[in-house]
């Protein structure tokens, strides 16, 4: 490498979250540029996608929360740093963070963090776990609301003398473009997923758990029926329960009580998101809890899908309101009923509209190119 820029990036595993796809999208950027990437995680799915000839991957249980563990890391990550003459460590997560922020510290590095939720504390000593992200030489926010959540509840962990900036999560807009879908793999996902294209569809990925508001989802759908006469559309919940049976269950039964069986749809995976989201007609993101950025309202904008979104967290800040989309108010059935009942009111011109507004929204702001050079900028500007 040309440039003496190497960055260790330290993340628990490398799954499909948000904070993974910006960790593997910031290490394939690094070496376009002449710079070191290093990946320390336990392992993870998106593994097999790292380019192993531009990205050096290291196994380490980072994702274990036993101090005992943490304490092994800090040591075998200065061995790390040192072997490899790193410039940056970058800690995406809070436990394998406190191994960071001491080997960084004993071997004179600069340390990067990324704030990517809100991280539940209901007592001084989670908030204090949970402080590790903000000890930083750079602390990362992913949204507006997440740097002002920082602010009012870490304000006496915050350094003046440290630099706290937002640097929006970005995503891949040449995967998500909805002319790079053929019709014949948009009828073999229909069929896989047993529905026939005779209504529309909306859509509400995510995880299935609580806060992802399958429930709210699910009493919105039924409002909807009752206010229109007849099932006007097929719903699709597009999400693993990732061990929660019993919420699963809950959900089913609760579809089996407004007797929408038919109508509703739970799928556990796609592979091709952008695919699931061209297939369908409208978007829903019904989280009952801010979500720190909420991808699924980036990803539907870029697919040029009107996305029906929660008053809360990210979502204000990427979602346009009446133009690229509708934001309800969260956790409340009724409101979000009344917002897909406007959406599927709309004429095909509006519609499209709505689309082109979305995805324009989306380059201009949030592509993971802008949040590539942002984070690069702030690399070589801590070093210098």
């Amino acid at each position: 490498m040309s440039s003496n820029l190497k960055v260790l990036q330290v993340i628990p595993k490398l799954g499909y979250g948000g904070a993974e796809t910006g960790c593997f999208d910031i290490a394939h950027y690094l070496p376009e540029n002449n710079c070191g990437s290093y990946i320390v995680t336990s392992g993870g799915d998106l593994l097999k996608f790292i380019n192993k000839e531009k990205v050096k991957i290291i196994k380490l249980p980072v994702q274990s929360k036993n101090p005992i563990i943490i304490f092994i890391n800090f040591f075998v990550l200065v061995g790390i740093i040192l072997f490899n003459n790193i410039s940056i460590v970058h800690a995406r997560s809070r436990a394998p963070a406190w191994s960071c922020l001491f080997a960084a510290k004993i071997t004179g590095r600069k340390f990067v963090t990324t704030f990517h939720g809100t991280y539940n504390f209901n007592n001084k000593l989670k908030k204090f776990y949970n402080s590790v992200m903000v000890r930083s030489d750079l602390i990362i926010a992913g949204s507006n609301f997440i740097f002002s959540h920082i602010k009012e509840n870490y304000s006496k962990y915050l350094n003046t003398k440290k630099k706290l900036l937002v640097i929006f999560r970005g995503i891949n807009v040449d995967y998500f473009d909805p002319t790079t879908k053929l019709d014949s793999d948009e009828k073999k996902l229909l069929k896989k997923w047993h529905i026939e294209k005779d209504k529309k569809i909306i859509l509400l990925p995510g995880r299935l758990t609580g806060w992802k508001g399958q429930e709210v989802f699910i009493e919105a759908i039924n409002l909807v029926n009752i206010d229109l006469g007849y099932e006007a559309f097929y719903a699709v919940i597009l999400g693993s329960d990732q061990g929660r049976d019993i919420y699963k269950k809950k959900l089913i039964r609760l579809t089996e009580q407004y007797r929408m069986t038919n109508q509703i749809k739970f799928i556990d995976h796609c592979k091709d998101m952008a695919l699931a989201y061209k297939v369908s007609d409208i978007v829903v993101s019904a989280s009952t809890e801010p979500e720190a950025f909420g991808r699924v309202a980036v990803e539907a904008q870029s697919m040029e899908k009107p996305i029906i979104a929660s008053n809360i967290g990210g979502s204000n800040e990427t979602v346009i309101d009446e133009k690229t989309g509708f934001l309800f108010e969260s956790n409340n059935a009724k409101s979000l009923s009344q917002k897909i009942s406007k959406t599927l009111s709309l004429d095909e011109e509006s519609l499209r509209s709505i689309g082109i507004e979305g995805r324009k929204n989306i380059i201009q702001k949030f592509n993971v190119e802008k949040m590539c050079f942002s984070t690069y900028s702030e690399y070589k500007k801590i070093l210098n």
